[in-house]
């Protein structure tokens, strides 16, 4: 395969980490290109069960070469818990197989200090951050008020210039929130704990990625999230900090010259969302829990109950545009077995009028789902891996997904192992 990235059509949380586990058997380099440690993907193959945060999920291959682009929004605690957990199962963890951009920024302690400050501050209006510091984050490096994982090879100039951020970031800390300043010592105590043991794994991935792309190989890159939570085009304010669309997966990776001939676009046979913002095709009540307890819908990261709803053709069909899909991946298709009629959010109403196009923002919490019914199939699908074995009302349902959305739906996934898997 070609340079492929793998990315989230919807409100992220829809089963991109399997997706690159399955299919990273055919790639030599997985990269990371942007996002933090504020959501996960959950992976389920030989090593047990995982929810990687940071880590590229094509970490459990031989062979394949992973990287944490400059995109990343590096956190070193959060990413030697993680590292230290993978290896404790079994999985090795080397320079050579994981490499970190010397370029990509570090994620301070006082980042998610603010965050939940932030949060706290907003009360009733707050966006549901995950409190991992990743909006903060984004706004320092944007004021070039951060650290790149490439100053940790030079001990003294990063003190140096830690002291000046902290002096800096201090004022905020004391000034606009009344909270506790960050010391020296505590940052000298997180440089020892956790910086110097990635240290190791930092180097320049750029240089790495263009020999690997003159040497013809083949690169998969990996999204965080999903396209209603990208800054530019997702349901503003209600959207992460960085750019999850696949156009900026070379700019994130440090491989600005990489052209994505196939983006593999991952969807949920329905709808979930964790956190705060409109949610058009949301259910409610005893639909809802028994929605969320067969699809087990918690996050990967907070354990948060994610709310949950049909899938939602309008608010897909944006999706797949905005990430120039070419793939769909539908995954979880087997969680609907229990349904004797499978609802779906085939067009919204907004204003007294149907509505196809997903509107924008500042109206979307205005518009209505308009629900129609599909048969259910009402049997266990989860041990069949061919097209032609699923029920007719399955294939029925899916060939209706794929005709609303306009993108061919190449995987279907009927459980989350890595080998539950029909592909068409």
């Amino acid at each position: 395969m070609s340079n492929t990235a793998i990315v989230g059509i919807n409100w992220g949380d829809e089963g991109k980490g399997r997706m690159v586990d399955l299919l990273t058997e055919d790639f030599d380099v997985v990269i990371r290109y942007q996002g933090g440690g504020n959501a996960g993907h959950t992976v389920i193959n030989e090593y047990g069960k995982f929810a990687l945060h940071l880590l590229p999920s094509g970490i459990f291959r031989k062979n394949v070469v992973n990287i944490l682009g400059n995109g990343v929004a590096l956190d070193p605690e959060n990413l030697w818990t993680e590292m230290e957990d993978v290896t404790s199962k079994g999985v090795s963890l080397t320079p050579e197989n994981l490499k970190i951009s010397d370029r990509a920024s570090l994620l301070l302690p006082w980042h998610r200090a603010l965050d939940g400050l932030e949060e706290a501050r907003l009360a009733d209006k707050k966006f549901g951050s995950t409190k991992q510091g990743i909006a903060p984050f984004y706004s320092d490096k944007y004021q070039k008020k951060t650290i790149l994982a490439g100053e940790l090879l030079y001990p003294e100039h990063l003190k140096a210039h830690l002291a000046d951020l902290m002096e800096w970031k201090n004022l905020t800390l004391t000034k606009v929130y009344g909270a506790e300043p960050t010391t020296m010592e505590q940052l000298e105590q997180w440089i020892e704990s956790y910086c110097e043991k990635i240290k190791p794994f930092v180097c320049d991935t750029g240089l790495f990625l263009r020999q690997a792309q003159k040497d013809g190989k083949r690169l998969l890159f990996e999204a965080q999230l999903g396209a209603l939570r990208d800054l530019d085009y997702g349901i503003h304010p209600y959207t992460t900090s960085s750019n999850t669309i696949a156009a900026f997966a070379p700019v994130g990776s440090g491989l600005p010259t990489a052209k994505i001939e196939n983006v593999v676009g991952v969807v949920k046979a329905y709808s979930t969302c964790v956190g705060e913002g409109p949610f058009v095709c949301e259910m409610f009540g005893p639909e809802a829990d028994a929605l969320r307890e067969a699809g087990f819908e918690y996050g990967a990261k907070t354990g948060r109950p994610r709310r949950v709803g049909p899938i939602d053709i309008v608010a897909t069909r944006y999706g797949v545009q905005v990430q120039a899909a070419t793939n769909i991946a539908l995954t979880k298709l087997d969680v609907l077995s229990y349904l004797d009629k499978i609802p779906v959010c085939t067009h919204y109403t907004l204003d007294g009028a149907v509505i196809d196009e997903f509107p924008f923002p500042t109206v979307l919490d205005q518009a209505k789902p308009v629900i129609e019914y599909m048969d259910g199939w009402k049997c266990d699908i989860s041990g069949i891996r061919k097209w032609e074995d699923l029920p007719v009302a399955a294939r029925k349902y899916v060939e209706f997904v794929e005709a609303g959305i306009g993108c061919h739906i190449g995987y279907v996934s009927v459980g989350p192992e890595r080998d539950s898997i029909i592909i068409r």
